[in-house]
């Protein structure tokens, strides 16, 4: 499937694909989607988790089929029915069953509202935002946690830290947008065990940019903001505008900035390359992701 998704880069904007389960209507972000295609038999695998359907082979690339409905309690899909959503992100290609698929919609990120806590405890959230369409509400669904829960090897590997050996402690300030609670505080413990004790966390693009745009006026920059870990999803602000605003600003165009995102894939590296990124990583990747913030750190504050 051919994204169109952020035409110019750091427009601030994504396109959302919308299916439905159960009658109800959910969303994934069309930079991780691959193809829809019609349901197609697979072979069921033994002892396997049971929201698993199990595996085929399209165009002689294994893939794992997902039953979305199973996943957020709305019972079972029927066989031979439905379509399937085959994505990547995080380096792996998994297929999800779903009732039908509407289409394509473009939203800025300013659109997308956070899930409140009535909804579900943070932790616990698959949703990672809800935005309105035409009096409808799309829930746009975290399929990195739907993977993760199902297996926890696909999630950040925290054990990586531990390989990386005995640590100097650092005062470089490092700057981190992302969105997932759970994620933020993995990035911020993982750095802090590696080092870093000098961070900054937020919950998404605007908050950062806020805080380098206040330590621009006061100007402490170098004393707040030395390195930018950034996310690419998250409401209000992604963290390809971020870059491009980072980077076009002549005062802050020199302070390095790494994306650490699930969808960092061969498109999305060139659309990071063209806006500045200094460095990019796939989200699993936490021990090179503290390796590339080391060498960062060296390049431009050593």
């Amino acid at each position: 499937m051919d994204s169109k998704i952020l035409l110019e880069n750091g427009t601030n904007e994504l396109e959302i694909l919308e299916f439905t389960l159960a009658g109800f209507s959910y969303g994934i972000n069309v930079a991780k989607v691959r193809e829809i295609i019609p349901y197609q038999p697979i072979t069921p695998v033994p002892n396997s988790h049971p929201s698993i359907e199990g595996i085929f082979m399209p165009r002689d690339t294994m893939i794992t089929a997902i039953d979305l409905k199973n996943c957020l309690g709305r019972g079972e899909s029927e066989q031979q029915d439905g379509m399937y959503i085959i994505t990547n992100f995080n380096k792996l290609d998994i297929a999800f069953h779903v009732d039908n698929v509407l289409g394509i919609h473009r939203f800025s990120w300013r659109d997308i509202i956070k899930p409140g806590a009535t909804i579900s405890t943070t932790e616990d959230s698959v949703a990672t935002g809800i935005v309105k369409k035409n009096d409808k509400l799309i829930i746009i669904i975290d399929f990195e946690k739907i993977v993760a829960d199902i297996n926890p090897e696909t999630g950040l590997k925290v054990s990586e830290i531990n390989e990386l050996g005995p640590r100097n402690r650092s005062e470089v300030p490092i700057l981190i947008a992302e969105d997932s609670a759970l994620l933020n505080k993995l990035i911020v413990d993982s750095l802090r065990a590696s080092g870093y004790v000098n961070l900054i966390h937020t919950e998404n693009g605007q908050k950062a940019y806020d805080i380098i745009q206040d330590c621009k006026t006061r100007g402490t920059l170098k004393e707040h903001v030395g390195v930018i870990i950034t996310d690419i999803e998250m409401p209000e602000m992604d963290g390809h505008r971020l870059t491009r605003l980072v980077k076009e600003d002549s005062a802050t165009a020199n302070i390095p900035i790494i994306i650490f995102s699930s969808l960092v894939n061969e498109e999305m590296k060139r659309k990071g390359e063209a806006l500045g990124a200094d460095a990019q990583l796939s989200k699993p990747e936490i021990g090179n992701l503290v390796r590339t913030v080391d060498e960062l750190v060296e390049k431009f504050h050593l």
